[in-house]
């Protein structure tokens, strides 16, 4: 739980810079950056607790 809490706050820092650098800067490409930032990262939670759950399956059977 550890790393996902370390990968979850430099996903939410990187974001945050990236809108910051649009915000300055008027440039788009800070905000297509930022959106993917934020689909890798909630992919990776997702399938992080995907295994979880299925590691919680197997232990019960």
């Amino acid at each position: 739980m550890l790393v996902l809490r370390i990968v979850a706050l430099l996903a939410v820092i990187s974001i945050g810079v990236t809108v910051l650098l649009w915000v300055f800067t008027g440039d788009r490409k800070y905000l297509r950056v930022a959106w993917r930032i934020f689909q890798f990262s909630l992919a990776g939670v997702l399938l992080f607790l995907a295994l979880m759950f299925f590691e919680r399956l197997l232990v019960m059977v």
